[in-house]
């Protein structure tokens, strides 16, 4: 085995990485115990597990982010005595995040040579990286301009472009954490092709996700962790899905998707013929006791529409009804004194305050109903939110910690906590379950099946389809901006769901 290891050189070991029983401790958490695991040249090995499972503690001591307690870390056949990012980039390793780390004031050019910028003599070669980015970016498909600015491009094109930030660096290992999060069907596709091209070329990648059913078409290595230990590791089609997911939850999840509802009753929710900045004409129905989804490509005005009836953005014409009585455009305060609660699409962003407890995030909605003449009666919210953490098993030793500080799954049951203490007739969900762990995703549907169980109404937005077909009653499908289509339960299908989704105005056809 070599013992020395340069950038861009080819690799002559068995292993491009080894982690050796690899221990990390944070106050009061084991964050990783004696956990191992291996990534070969030219494999997608996929890691799984729970939030909170140690997946991104493993891949931190790889980036040099933090430093094992214990264990050793052997990167090319040379052991790292002590990683750090600058080494990390110097061995040729590349993290490409759930929330991407490009520069939107910057050029694509600028983002890719960020701190590797190219030299001819005493000055930035800008033609060199500009020819260097332009191969690149049409070797990922990309027709775009290096000097477009990457705040004027959408996030499929930004998640392609930290790839060719990873190929201008020539990284030869890849983590890809939560990568089609955020990504359109079409974009995940050219995605995997990417993935695919970079294997046979020889590079190694940890690929880290949620969505278990992906992970058969790109893996070729799965390691299940939990607690931060590993569990196993095996071949792709070694370990069937419901397996899997056994052990990710360290435990049998009987049915991922619960439907033990009876027949809706009265309507909660009416929008008659509503007009937004990018929707049209849009009339949908949510009655009490049923969960409704909406599909549609990423685009589609789907949040648009959420927004708008909760009441943060604008709409022109139309009404929007909440059990028959108007709901004011343009005011979240009414609509959440009315009974609507939204949880946003980015809850770390618009649905929770990263630098304040969990009790605070809880409670910041009903503070009215909680005090009394302005005062805060902090005994009975501390009961309430103690109450909440114990019946939505939130992993927190403290209701003070600070929410910033929790996984994605816990940040989303704090959300759900928040409007549950609101008392609310209808919840809109936006993408309920983006990047949150499959036994996170089983407490969170069987949460929503126990609203409408007790007459709540659900509006449900989400790009999986799986979780469209498993947890709607009814399903709406939005395209360029208007409703192309309803279905009940028991005629969706994905290739039906698809159809509409992919309608064309212009002609009234369906791509086939």
């Amino acid at each position: 085995m070599g013992k020395s290891f340069e950038k861009g050189a080819s690799f002559k070991v068995a292993n491009l990485v080894e982690f050796k029983n690899i221990t990390k401790r944070f106050p009061g958490v084991v964050a990783l115990n004696n956990a191992s695991a291996t990534l070969r040249e030219g494999e997608v090995h996929v890691l799984v597990g729970e939030n909170g499972a140690g997946k991104s503690t493993l891949m931190k001591i790889l980036s040099g982010a933090y430093t094992p307690d214990a264990g050793g870390l052997v990167v090319g056949g040379r052991a790292i005595e002590k990683n750090s990012p600058a080494l990390a980039a110097e061995l040729g390793i590349s993290m490409i995040y759930q929330e991407l780390n490009l520069i939107p004031e910057l050029s694509v050019m600028q983002n890719l040579f960020l701190g590797h910028e190219k030299q001819k003599l005493f000055f930035t070669d800008n033609r060199g990286m500009y020819g260097e980015a332009k191969k690149y970016l049409e070797m990922l498909n990309l027709n775009i301009d290096p000097k477009t600015q990457v705040k004027n491009i959408g996030a499929g094109t930004q998640q392609m472009v930290e790839i060719a930030k990873a190929l201008s660096k020539d990284s030869r290992i890849l983590v890809l954490d939560e990568p089609t999060s955020s990504l359109a069907d079409s974009e995940i596709k050219e995605l995997f092709r990417i993935i695919k091209l970079l294997r046979d070329r020889g590079v190694g990648m940890f690929y880290i996700s949620h969505r278990l059913e992906e992970l058969y078409e790109i893996g070729d290595r799965v390691t299940v962790m939990r607690d931060g230990s590993v569990i196993g590791t095996y071949g792709i089609n070694e370990i069937g899905m419901d397996k899997m997911i056994e052990q990710i939850a360290g435990r049998a999840i009987r049915s991922l998707f619960p439907h033990a509802r009876k027949e809706a009753r009265e309507t909660v929710l009416e929008v008659k013929n509503c007009h937004g900045d990018r929707f049209r004409d849009v009339s949908l129905k949510v009655r009490s006791g049923e969960i409704v989804g909406l599909s549609g490509l990423i685009g589609s005005g789907r949040t648009e529409l959420a927004r708008a009836i909760f009441g943060i953005d604008p709409y022109y014409c139309g009404e929007i009804l909440l059990n028959g009585k108007k709901v004011p455009a343009k005011n979240p305060q009414k609509s959440v004194a009315r009974g609507i609660g939204l949880l946003p699409e980015d809850r770390k962003v618009q649905g929770l305050s990263l630098l304040k407890g969990i009790r605070e995030n809880m409670v910041v909605t009903s503070l009215d109903r909680l005090g009394r003449r302005g005062f805060t009666n902090m005994a009975r919210e501390k009961n309430l939110c103690a109450g909440y953490v114990r019946s939505l098993s939130i992993a927190t030793p403290s209701i003070e910690k600070l929410a910033g500080f929790l996984s994605g799954g816990t940040q989303q049951k704090v959300v759900i906590a928040k409007w549950l203490i609101a008392d609310l007739k209808l919840f809109i969900f936006d993408e309920p379950t983006r990047g949150i762990d499959v036994g996170a995703k089983s407490e969170i549907y069987r949460l929503m099946d126990g609203l409408v169980g007790k007459g709540a109404a659900i509006l449900m937005i989400s790009s999986d389809l799986p979780e469209i077909l498993g947890m709607s009653d009814r399903i709406y499908v939005m395209a360029e901006g208007r409703i192309r289509g309803e279905l009940d339960r028991g005629e969706a299908t994905q290739t039906k769901i698809l159809q509409y989704a992919y309608r064309q105005e212009s002609t009234g056809g369906v791509y086939e």
